[in-house]
């Protein structure tokens, strides 16, 4: 391999970071990743033909060092990125790779067998990346007022007292009873079903107002006290308690990880990933991007996990982005290939979502 493999793109570097730094930093970061061993000049010399002699590497590695791209762990050994190194290179030394042919094959394979119980898709998705990244994936499910609504129906149960069925675009929302003047009959609340099915259309949940409700009653015939506490059925189907539900899979697999053979460690990232609301406040400012992100390292916000990076996909239901996809592991992550698997999974989610009908 030779520094071509590494050639810096067409992207703007830090001041303190010329060329040659670039392409050194990339090749530790190349070679630290795939070997788990801190990198030493004289590796870099044998194994990467940057052009330079071993005694310039070295000058340069030292320089990285004290500009914060790397850093070494004992001083008799080489060295290894530090955050910023990590963060340099994803952003700006990085080549985008694309999704493997046999990973691609397997993602359409497994999306064609998928449930199509939104709980149960979701869950699929979740072990399908965990397996193909081997590291820990989650997956933060939809939340109710990103859906479009799809229909209600209204039943009439008795002479006070009714069911509003609230049906999503990924599956049954919820069942809420509801209360009517006893001059409302079964056939008045099958002609406001329909004008709400037609009124509300290609809407998303959260777009249906109580106005909307009350305007559509009193065009029926029924009274707009009804509309009233239809428009809390429906705000009741299209609001979650708390964060989105959050699935994951794939802890074992940082056991296959040299950073992580500390118990310690390993026992405080476990505590993270068993909290649901902890995995969820990991990537919740990274929903509102609506794009690839990754954080690394002290950027998580965690103590518990500065030894880990996590990437970030939204998937989309439609138009509409509706959550994300997101891989946990160790900062010496292959970042591009992980996107590509990230990216490529979420597309596939996408795609199932809105051909499939979802129960």
């Amino acid at each position: 391999m030779t520094a071509k493999d590494f050639a810096v793109p067409e992207r703007a570097l830090p001041p303190d970071l010329d060329k040659r730094k670039a392409f050194i930093l990339a090749t530790v970061v190349y070679e630290y990743v795939a070997t788990a061993e801190p990198v030493g000049s004289n590796t870099l010399t044998q194994k990467y033909q940057l052009g330079v002699s071993s005694a310039t590497i070295r000058n340069e590695m030292a320089e990285l060092e004290a500009q914060g791209y790397l850093v070494q762990p004992h001083t008799s050994a080489g060295r290894i990125p530090s955050d910023a190194g990590y963060r340099t290179y994803v952003d700006q030394l990085m080549r985008p790779e694309p999704l493997q042919t046999d990973e691609q094959r397997r993602i359409q394979d497994e999306f064609r067998a998928a449930s199509r119980e939104l709980d149960e898709a979701i869950e699929h998705t979740t072990r399908l990346l965990g397996q193909l990244s081997r590291n820990v994936a989650f997956v933060v499910a939809p939340v109710r007022d990103t859906q479009a609504f799809r229909h209600v129906q209204l039943i009439w149960l008795t002479e006070r007292t009714g069911l509003a069925i609230i049906v999503t675009s990924l599956g049954v929302a919820a069942q809420m009873p509801f209360e009517h003047a006893p001059d409302v009959e079964a056939d008045d609340l099958t002609r406001l079903s329909n004008r709400l099915n037609v009124a509300f259309a290609g809407k998303t949940m959260r777009e249906i107002t109580s106005a909307d409700l009350e305007r559509i009653a009193r065009d029926a015939g029924v009274s707009d006290e009804l509309g009233a506490t239809l428009g809390r059925a429906f705000a009741d189907a299209a609001r979650s308690d708390g964060p989105p539900a959050v699935v994951s899979s794939g802890a074992q697999h940082l056991l296959d990880q040299p950073e992580f053979q500390d118990l310690r460690k390993l026992r405080s990232i476990l505590r993270v990933i068993e909290e649901q609301k902890a995995l969820y406040d990991l990537v919740a400012d990274s929903m509102a991007l609506d794009a690839p992100h990754v954080k690394i390292g002290h950027e998580l916000g965690s103590d518990e996990i500065t030894e880990c990076s996590v990437v970030t996909v939204p998937y989309r239901f439609g138009d509409e982005t509706v959550g994300v996809l997101a891989i946990l592991g160790p900062r010496r992550m292959p970042y591009a290939r992980l996107l590509a698997l990230a990216t490529g999974t979420a597309a596939s989610l996408g795609r199932h979502l809105s051909n499939t009908e979802l129960r």
